[in-house]
């Protein structure tokens, strides 16, 4: 935990005074470029919507605050490795589950490999894919509570209930680093704790994803894609990120309405 004071990039709306510290890490990660469609390319360094959902997989209540990234730290320098992996092309229909589960028909399994006798035709059900991952990462991830409208009188309350999970190391679903299959492990970073400096690592990453969904309301599930981008720049191993509402955060035409991303 931090009660390090805000700076201009960090601002915190009224009612929200602590930030909190995780320290993750793992052997695999990959925070895929949008740009690049087919083969997966990392950004070198983890992106806020990673950061988020990693705080978000151990405490969240979408209907009550958001999590605002603050901080990202690099313990590790970012270093690749090529991954060349067979992955299915066919997903499975929801419907179709719910008709196996009633009993409606039998299962029918995705095939990644058969032949014309099998299954009535010569074409395979995957696909060779090329993935540029990053290896060996470590991250100090710090962010804060950002309470929705009408929730504010609870900030301490959801700041003590995130505190305790974290530190007893609970969580909804693992943790992960861009792909499921690439786990994050994560303990807090208690306040005054001697840590070793982040990496000294200097680099202009240009535009990063920011986020895909709209962080200035309420989220639900059915929530449609907004893809938000942000200028990232990495000084002595340290990615300062600014609030979602900040100028210096470029959002779709579907993220600019709505309340504000934070309390009332």
């Amino acid at each position: 935990m931090s009660d390090k004071p805000s700076t201009p990039m960090t601002r915190k709306p009224p009612g929200v005074s602590r930030s909190f510290t995780l320290e993750v890490w793992g052997d695999f990660a990959c925070f895929s470029r949008p740009e690049l469609k087919v083969e997966r390319f990392s950004y070198p360094v983890i992106t806020p919507s990673a950061a988020r959902g990693i705080f978000d997989s151990i405490y969240a209540k979408p209907i009550e605050f958001r999590w605002q990234v603050e901080r990202v730290e690099i313990c590790t320098p970012p270093a690749y490795i090529a991954l060349r992996r067979n992955e299915v092309k066919d997903v499975v229909n929801v419907n179709a589950v719910y008709r196996w589960m009633r009993g409606e028909e039998p299962p029918r399994p995705i095939y990644a490999d058969a032949d014309r006798e099998f299954s009535g035709s010569d074409e395979k059900g995957r696909t060779q894919r090329q993935t540029m991952a990053l290896k060996n990462v470590r991250y100090r991830l710090t962010a804060s509570i950002w309470p929705w409208p009408g929730f504010t009188a609870k900030t301490r309350q959801l700041e003590d209930q995130f505190l305790r999970r974290a530190s007893r190391g609970k969580c909804f679903c693992q943790p992960c680093f861009g792909c499921r299959e690439f786990p994050a492990f994560f303990r807090t970073v208690e306040e005054n704790e001697h840590v070793a400096p982040p990496q000294p690592w200097s680099a202009d990453l240009g535009m990063m994803l920011y986020d895909v969904f709209d962080l200035s309301r309420p989220g639900t599930a059915e929530s449609k894609a907004a893809v938000s981008l942000f200028h990232a720049t990495v000084l002595n191993g340290v990615l300062e990120v600014p609030p979602y509402s900040s100028d210096l955060v470029l959002k779709a035409a579907t993220g600019v309405g709505g309340v504000d991303g934070g309390a009332a």
